[in-house]
């Protein structure tokens, strides 16, 4: 992230960037800051953006042998490809390609043994960002508020973690929620978060996950049409299933000599709730956890990529953990 952020402020660019993890608004932001850094501020008229799969690369060869128009540079978007999760040919075109071409890949998962991945990290900059510690959180918490001329005491910012899930771009948006409605006072307090911010939705995704652990699908439903009622979007709940399985699958493989407060920090989580991870992780498998990790990203792709309706595709997914679960 140091060496990012160094760049933009420098303006001195790599060949290829590729910006990746769990935490979105921070990819997002980042994603960003390179662009207008990259094209000076200018028209878009030396960028180009190619997203999903299927991309036709011999296009892309194309577009980027082009010199930049009244520009120093000509900036390439690519989102997710998963050209990092397949062979192709990519890592050899760009060594072709003039230094004035950069490329910048947005993933959600990359493979870090395949050819693309290690031609970006040799000749250029991959940056993984996944979610900020406790402390981090806060401090995020507070300068969002400072900008919008609000306080936060300590003790409350913890509060507000504790009720609301801490992937920032959530956050943001309660955030925006809580300024909205302190309009003319300048201290949030506890009172302004009951009445404003979602209920806590993780909590609702615990009791889901032990639900499918039990094989009760008619819970299991209805908890997430009771988050649909509580207008909680599926893309929105899709994203908290795909993190909380990362989270599942870490607290598994986490060594036993970590304390709950050394796991919390290592997670980015509360310290109250590793013992709640801890507790569900022995009703899943290992690779029961990388499966439905690897079935939330995929479905995640086919939202995207148009294949499937959102409500029906979440749906769909929760019926095959019911099933994978029943067949041990």
């Amino acid at each position: 992230m140091k060496r990012l952020k160094e760049d933009i402020r420098n303006q001195f660019f790599h060949r290829a960037y590729l910006l990746y993890g769990e935490e979105e608004y921070l990819v997002r932001l980042y994603r960003d800051q390179l662009k207008k850094a990259v094209l000076d501020g200018e028209d878009e008229m030396n960028f180009t953006a190619y997203q999903g799969d299927g991309i036709d690369l011999y296009q892309v060869r194309e577009m980027a042998q082009t010199l930049p128009f009244f520009g120093e540079y000509r900036l390439i978007l690519m989102e997710d490809t998963r050209l990092f999760k397949k062979a192709n040919e990519l890592s050899d075109m760009i060594s072709e390609f003039p230094d004035t071409t950069i490329f910048l890949f947005v993933e959600k998962e990359v493979d870090k043994r395949s050819k693309l991945y290690k031609y970006v990290q040799k000749n250029g900059l991959s940056v993984e960002m996944n979610a900020m510690s406790a402390g981090e959180t806060k401090k995020f918490v507070a300068m969002e508020l400072q900008k919008a001329g609000k306080k936060i005491r300590e003790s409350t910012a913890d509060y507000l973690l504790e009720q609301v899930d801490h992937s920032l771009v959530n956050l943001q948006n309660e955030l925006e929620k809580l300024i909205a409605y302190t309009y003319g006072r300048e201290e949030v307090a506890k009172t302004d978060i009951d009445a404003v911010c979602s209920v806590q939705v993780t909590g609702q995704i615990f009791k889901m996950l032990d639900a499918v652990a039990s094989g009760k699908k008619q819970e299991t439903m209805k908890l997430y049409h009771d988050l649909l009622e509580l207008k909680e979007s599926p893309a929105s709940i899709l994203y908290l299933l795909s993190r909380h399985f990362r989270i599942l699958l870490q607290v598994k493989s986490a060594s036993g000599n970590l304390t709950k407060q050394d796991l919390a920090k290592k997670l980015g989580i509360p310290p109250f709730s590793v013992g709640k991870y801890q507790a569900q992780c022995r009703h899943f498998s290992r690779k029961q956890l990388k499966e439905m990790f690897a079935a939330c990203v995929d479905t995640d792709y086919d939202f995207k990529q148009g294949k499937i309706q959102d409500r029906i595709g979440v749906e769909l997914l929760l019926v095959d953990f019911l099933s994978a679960k029943a067949k041990g």
